[in-house]
């Protein structure tokens, strides 16, 4: 499948998240509760797991996760649905962390590059979730919060610690989960938190248009960029970063998209990935 094709892709039917696909395999995620503040719910979670499922093996080159409406990206758990957590008992409560978390964690670990458009507040679970994207791009509106010190848990929590602490350190990541303040949008971009501010009518375009910029390049060499970033977060050796590029790089050799990018370099022409 070219770049410029738009895949039809076998979605679920979804209540608390919308799915569509746009020109050039381009996916658009979005969280569906602009009246709550796109806040999440029980049920949201579960259905970020399933829409993962459905999603990695699809066709696409890169996935936009937004969110309707002005008011928030997405402000956390609802405090309506507080009491529902509350009631469970340690092992019901410890199977629905699993679903959260294999909900972000299936968002994550998309084959293909997830971009977060943030307009607004992502706190708590919405900072988890613009967390678990490759790239961050937000608006000058938008706030980030580990809030969970706020209401009596840990910021271990929907891989927050985990990924927060490797994209602005240790110490920051430290300050920001011990406190629970707002990080302001200039902030972000200056710690690392978010790749840069976009102003709030132009951020989904910005969005769309580093995808498609994505997307125009081999399918399997993105994907293998993305895995070796990924997994090199987890190794603690040089020697087995480079043993896990080496092998990727031997296998990209193997593709019809390599020989085609250097004949398209030669003939000074745009090459025409097909992702084989």
């Amino acid at each position: 499948m070219t770049a410029t094709e738009t895949p039809t892709i076998d979605f679920p039917d979804l209540q608390e998240l919308t799915f569509e696909v746009l020109p050039g395999a381009v996916g658009v995620l979005r969280i569906n509760r602009p009246d709550r503040a796109n806040s999440q719910t029980v049920r949201m979670f579960t259905e970020f797991g399933e829409a993962a499922f459905a999603l990695r093996d699809a066709p696409l080159r890169a996935l936009i996760v937004t969110a309707t409406g002005t008011r928030a990206f997405c402000a956390g758990f609802d405090i309506d649905e507080v009491h529902v957590i509350a009631e469970m008992g340690v092992r019901e409560f410890l199977k629905f962390q699993e679903t959260a978390t294999g909900g972000i964690q299936g968002l994550r670990f998309l084959p293909f590059p997830v971009i977060a458009a943030v307009h607004g507040p992502a706190t708590g679970g919405g900072l988890a979730l613009a967390l678990a994207a490759d790239i961050r791009l937000c608006d000058p509106a938008a706030k980030f919060s580990a809030a969970f010190v706020k209401v009596g848990l840990s910021c271990g929590e929907l891989g927050t610690s985990y990924n927060l602490t490797r994209l602005v350190g240790p110490a920051r990541a430290s300050e920001i989960g011990f406190t629970g303040r707002l990080v302001g949008a200039e902030e972000a971009e200056r710690i690392g938190l978010v790749n840069r501010v976009v102003p709030t009518d132009e951020l989904f375009d910005a969005a769309v248009t580093l995808a498609q910029e994505i997307a125009r390049n081999s399918p399997a060499g993105v994907r293998m960029s993305k895995r070796a970033i990924q997994r090199n977060q987890e190794v603690t050796s040089y020697a087995a970063a480079l043993e896990l590029e080496n092998r990727g790089q031997a296998l990209m050799t193997r593709t019809a998209d390599m020989p085609e990018a250097l004949a398209a370099f030669k003939d000074k022409r745009e090459p025409r990935f097909t992702g084989s």
